[in-house]
């Protein structure tokens, strides 16, 4: 393996203008914030609830004090070489109460950023090399393994530190060898990086990281021998203890085989032969991109064999996957984006997130790590250094802004608009995340029942005394006619979803340029929806006691219980004011009839709102007033978008200019006039792009 030109150089790393100093200051800021947070989390935990597995191992009854094996309790889980080197800190662990071990995990943290700054394969950009460290750093300790660490007071930083010392920051073949072999010897899955050295020519080190971790594991054999017969032997190097092998926690390919239903020698079997079959693919692709001086893409790749090919990978573990951030995919630079931010969504994210909670979907979810890291190891199609697309891919086009009717919109003139779609799972990833923060939200923004209750009688009262409090009438008159009934509890439990997801979906396909604005703007007015949901909860109709509201969607509620039956558990049913059924529902009816090619689709689309409107009145589960809170925020996200990006409309292209649709990533064709109809019988937007961007 050869050397690796530095990518932070005395050239490189100079300022490269006052507006990135001033980034890079909040980003360092930002990571002295999540450090103190980190420290205060862990420190604000009573004793028993933090650093739990340090605890359980130098506490006053932890392991490492009691008589006998390690291994006899079932609660360590380390390496016997790992309980060695604990024990002298076992005296200073309890009397720091874990202050000096959080202080040191977020130093080996920050010290494992720079390292893998320093790493990045040249030639990097000053700007990026400026910005490059507080990036890392920030994203270390925002990610999963890392969180997990800290709260669980493990030592699984250390590995993968000791590697990347031994990768870029020592010179020479004994020293690297015994760093690796050293981290190995706290891991053993890391010894796949002496078959690393050893592909990459780096033979000597290769053989120093062998015998550097059967030293390690002889001297705590001979130290504390039965220890290491029952991690070693009964336990399978460490696969029978912790947490059951077939739990979620275990993001291996055993652990996978066995969430599957396989057990016993079959699934044994199986496992060995999956195994070998990602040990000989990751680490022929680790070599290659080690030859072609990508190094730290190569250790990543190799790291993430180690966690497939683990028998037990636990989330503190996964820390390598992280690391192939740095991987380059994609010739188009519209797609450059996806794979980082598909890795960095999965190691800060749990699975939920990022996927719904669907069967086909749920082998993808309760294994998404091990998906990542095998996706990673074997098979994403990371660019070589010689691809011409490596330092300029394709560039995106953009189309020439519409003036505006005041001279200080946009007031964000970065935010181009892009002709072609963006990239489809970066888009699901987006709006699925998104919609389970504002889920997570929605649900945590209540102030309890007496206060729901209050805002639900000034409700009443302002509409009496504009006389529209017609929600009565209409839902006792609804509840008389059966089949009128049928009707809106059916309409109010499934368009909710299904028409503003059609309308993108066919905006993205025929109307890309139109898609993005659209998605921002109902983007927009989800997030405000969210203050309204948080500073006035209100009880809906149907929940006010004493007001004779029958709910005619979810059934009778017991007002008399404070949890009103088992919705309670599952949503916030105070999240009333604003409407986003009646909002989301304008929002479809108002891009319906600003971009439906033909009269009777806009006709059509304006009846959505209406229906929707005579439907959350009816069932009781909005007042009048809610849906003109759901109007003002559709309303305020179109006016955002117009402030922050301009109109929306393009400018037009003379007939000779107009250009065909060549796909995901080509132009679209001809767009809307300016007077808000559409430019042809097709719909379809004409358009003139403007200057390309070859930037990443």
């Amino acid at each position: 393996m050869t050397d690796v030109e530095r990518s932070v150089r005395g050239d490189a790393a100079g300022d490269p203008g006052a507006r990135a100093a001033v980034v890079r200051a909040v980003l360092w800021l930002l990571v002295g914030v999540l450090a103190v947070r980190q420290v205060a989390v862990v420190l604000r935990r009573p004793p028993g609830e933090r650093l739990t597995d340090l605890e359980t191992w130098t506490g006053a009854t932890g392991v490492l004090h009691i008589a006998g094996s390690l291994y006899d309790p079932g609660r360590f889980t380390g390496t016997p070489f790992a309980g060695l080197v604990l024990k002298p800190l076992t005296v200073s662990a309890e009397q720091a109460l874990g202050v000096v071990w959080t202080f040191g995990s977020l130093l080996l943290v920050v010290l494992l950023g720079f390292v893998a700054v320093r790493a990045l394969p040249a030639p990097v950009s000053r700007r990026t090399a400026f910005l490059a460290a507080p990036v890392a750093i920030t994203l270390l300790m925002v990610s999963l393994p890392v969180r997990n660490t800290l709260h669980l007071g493990q030592t699984s930083i250390l590995p993968v530190l000791l590697v990347l010392l031994a990768c870029f920051a020592v010179r020479g073949e004994r020293l690297p060898g015994v760093l690796t072999g050293v981290a190995a010897a706290l891991q053993p899955a890391v010894l796949l990086f002496a078959a690393l050295f050893w592909l990459t020519g780096r033979r000597r080190a290769a053989v120093g990281g062998g015998v550097t971790f059967v030293v390690c594991t002889a001297l705590a054999w001979a130290m504390m021998p039965r220890d290491s017969w029952a991690y070693w032997v009964h336990h399978l190097a460490g696969a029978g203890l912790g947490e059951r092998p077939d739990s979620l926690a275990n993001q291996s390919l055993h652990g996978a085989l066995l969430r599957f239903g396989l057990q016993g020698p079959l699934e044994i079997a199986l496992f060995l032969v999956l195994a070998a079959v990602v040990v000989v693919l990751g680490l022929r692709r680790a070599a290659r991109y080690a030859r072609d001086g990508q190094l730290l893409l190569a250790v990543a790749v190799t790291g993430c064999v180690a966690v497939a090919v683990s028998p037990t990978a636990w989330q503190h573990q996964l820390l390598w996957v992280l690391l192939a951030v740095v991987g380059r995919v994609g010739t188009r630079a519209s797609d450059r984006l996806v794979w980082p931010a598909v890795v960095v969504l999965v190691l800060t994210l749990p699975g939920k997130m990022l996927l719904p909670n669907v069967g086909v979907v749920l082998p993808v979810r309760d294994n998404v790590l091990l998906v990542a890291a095998l996706a990673a190891a074997c098979a994403v199609p990371f660019l070589s250094r010689t691809s011409p697309h490596w330092r300029q891919p394709v560039p995106t086009d953009y189309a020439k802004p519409v003036p505006a009717r005041f001279a200080w919109v946009p007031l964000v003139p970065l935010w181009r608009r892009v002709l072609s779609r963006p990239n489809l799972l970066l888009e699901l990833l987006l709006i699925r995340v998104v919609y389970s923060a504002y889920a997570k939200v929605r649900l945590a923004a209540t102030a309890g029942r007496s206060a729901a209750e209050e805002h639900g009688r000034q409700i009443h009262s302002a509409e009496q005394w504009l006389h529209i409090d017609i929600e009565h009438w209409a839902n006792h008159t609804v509840v008389g006619i059966p089949w009128l009934r049928d009707f809106f509890d059916y309409y109010y439990s499934t368009f909710h979803f299904i028409v503003p997801l059609a309308i993108l979906g066919v905006l993205y396909v025929r109307r890309p340029s139109d898609y993005r604005w659209a998605r921002t703007t109902i983007g927009f007015a989800t997030v405000l929806a969210l203050f309204g949901f948080w500073l006035y909860p209100l009880a809906p109709p149907r929940l006010m006691p004493g007001l004779g509201f029958i709910d005619t969607v979810h059934g009778v509620q017991d007002l008399d219980s404070p949890d009103f039956g088992a919705l309670t558990a599952v949503t916030n049913q105070y999240a009333a004011m604003p409407s986003l059924h009646f909002g989301w529902s304008l929002w479809c009816g108002l891009v319906i009839l600003l971009l439906a090619p033909k009269l009777w689709m806009k006709v059509l689309g304006l009846l959505h709102p209406l229906f929707t409107v005579s439907a959350i009145v009816a069932t009781g589960n909005h007042w009048v007033l809610d849906a003109v809170g759901g109007g003002a925020v559709v309303a305020a996200g179109f006016g955002l978008t117009y402030v922050l990006a301009g109109p929306r409309r393009l400018q037009a292209l003379p007939d000779a200019g107009r250009g065909t649709d060549s796909g995901a990533g080509g132009r679209p064709e001809p767009e809307a006039r300016d007077d808000g109809d559409t430019g042809d019988d097709s719909g379809r937007p004409v358009v003139v792009a403007g200057p390309a961007s070859s930037k990443a």
